[in-house]
């Protein structure tokens, strides 16, 4: 199905930024596949780093303060992954990684990334790539082209899609959970294109009340 969104003219192509490890951009990711399924869209995955959009920032929680030294090992072998073996692959292992990591609550230790990499048809010698800074510039490129055109005090997930003008409309969100299925997300699709397509809307939020959930 893939290969024929890669091939259509007719579907608008929608770009999301995440990082392996962040469970919010694994559940609006979620959502994006649903929405494949009912609108006429394409998905593509591109790679930010909690931990280069966490570096030295204060005040952040202790979520993420916890978290940000534990990213770095999976989002490195991801950025390995796509200059390797191209955006493709990218999506599979991204795909493999989060069953494990937000699915089915496993730390995202060498044992997960090699078991998504066989899975997702690679070579497990890309996990020595979690260790490695050689990936790091890469890493921080894709970061800022996906994160500098949303702006400051945001994380991922980021979406960028083309607007009616042809200019990118870049944005974060949405937070989802649990997952939009069926028609309600492609209602959700809607109504989130139409609110950032609008130059003069910036922001709208409420408290989330209910905990993650990855059913």
């Amino acid at each position: 199905m893939q290969e024929q969104h890669a091939l259509s003219p007719s579907l608008t192509p929608v770009h999301i930024w995440v990082d392996p490890i962040c469970p919010f951009a694994w559940l609006t990711s979620r959502w994006l596949v649903e929405v494949e399924r009912q609108r006429p869209i394409s998905v593509t995955f591109h790679l930010m780093s909690l931990s280069v959009l966490n570096d030295g920032r204060d005040g952040i929680s202790d979520f993420y303060r916890d978290l940000v030294p534990r990213a770095w090992p999976a989002v490195r072998v991801a950025m390995a992954t796509e200059h390797q073996f191209g955006n493709a692959a990218l999506r599979r292992l991204y795909e493999a990684l989060g069953t494990r990591i937000h699915v089915h609550d496993r730390n995202a230790d060498r044992e997960v990334i090699v078991e998504a990499l066989i899975e997702a048809g690679l070579p497990p010698s890309l996990a020595d790539a979690a260790d490695s800074t050689d990936y790091d510039d890469l890493l921080r490129a894709s970061h800022h082209r996906g994160m500098d055109p949303v702006g400051e005090e945001v994380g991922t997930p980021v979406i960028h899609i083309p607007g009616d003008d042809g200019k990118t409309v870049a944005f974060f969100g949405p937070v989802v959970t649990p997952t939009p299925r069926g028609e309600a997300a492609a209602r959700l699709w809607d109504g989130v294109v139409l609110v950032a397509g609008s130059d003069d809307f910036f922001e709208l939020k409420r408290s989330r009340t209910r905990q993650l959930c990855f059913d």
